[in-house]
């Protein structure tokens, strides 16, 4: 969900997660369903207030009752995950389908990546490939890099390197770490390091332990010794005590 402060909240509190909670429970208990969707997140997250997956759902089947996008596409990403309840991927798909449905890019996103692995729906690629554009219509970066895949790969369209270096240089500006990884490659493939490992140092940033994991032996194993050291010295700084 998007963090930030909104026309009517007090700015006093902005810095302050306790004092933000206070309010956001008070406008949500008002009836307010950005509120809602708000607090729901605050206490997955744990946020100013106690972690509590079961309250948050709650919290977003409340704002969902005012159909709204987002805490639609939450209530999936609980039953996706076992937040708060028994994971469901057949509702998760659902949830994720009606925020499609609403417009949000979040849920064009989820539901894509639903059917691209066949989980709690049918396998359709051609079917996700759609939502992925309709939400890279949108702005929303990981769908970028995920359309730039479809096109390197040849995978219901035709094979396109041109264009996929495309959605992921645009995937990579939009912040997506895997965007800015795969930029990166296509870049140190054109020949242009320099530039290759500016993009690196960003996608390392900000990338997820995992990815970082998988990525090391890539980098260590690259022919430009610029990429070879910066994947070394992230490799020590995560084994760092």
């Amino acid at each position: 969900m998007q963090s930030g402060q909104s026309a009517s909240e007090p700015s006093e509190i902005v810095d302050n997660p306790r004092a933000y909670t206070r309010w956001v429970m008070h406008a949500a208990q008002l009836g307010d369903a950005d509120a809602q969707a708000t607090l729901g997140q605050l206490l997955l997250d744990g946020r100013g207030v106690q972690k509590d997956a079961q309250l948050a759902l709650s919290w977003f089947r409340i704002a969902a009752q005012q159909r709204h996008p987002m805490a639609i596409n939450m209530i999936g990403r609980c039953l996706e995950n076992g937040w708060g309840c028994a994971i469901s991927l057949t509702e998760a798909a659902q949830h994720y389908r009606q925020a499609a449905d609403l417009g949000l890019d979040w849920g064009l996103y989820n539901h894509g990546q639903l059917l691209t692995r066949g989980r709690g729906v049918d396998q359709d690629l051609s079917a996700a490939y759609e939502l992925f554009r309709q939400a890279a219509d949108k702005g929303h970066a990981k769908s970028m890099n995920l359309l730039g895949r479809f096109h390197h790969e040849g995978v219901v369209v035709a094979k396109d390197i041109q264009l996929a270096r495309q959605w992921y240089q645009r995937a990579a500006e939009g912040g997506d770490f895997r965007g800015q990884y795969n930029h990166a490659s296509e870049l140190a493939e054109a020949g242009d390091e320099a530039q290759a490992c500016v993009w690196l140092e960003r996608a390392l940033t900000t990338a997820t332990p995992g990815f970082l994991q998988a990525a090391y032996p890539v980098l260590l194993g690259s022919a430009f010794s610029a990429i070879r050291d910066m994947g070394l010295r992230y490799q020590r700084q995560s084994l760092a005590p």
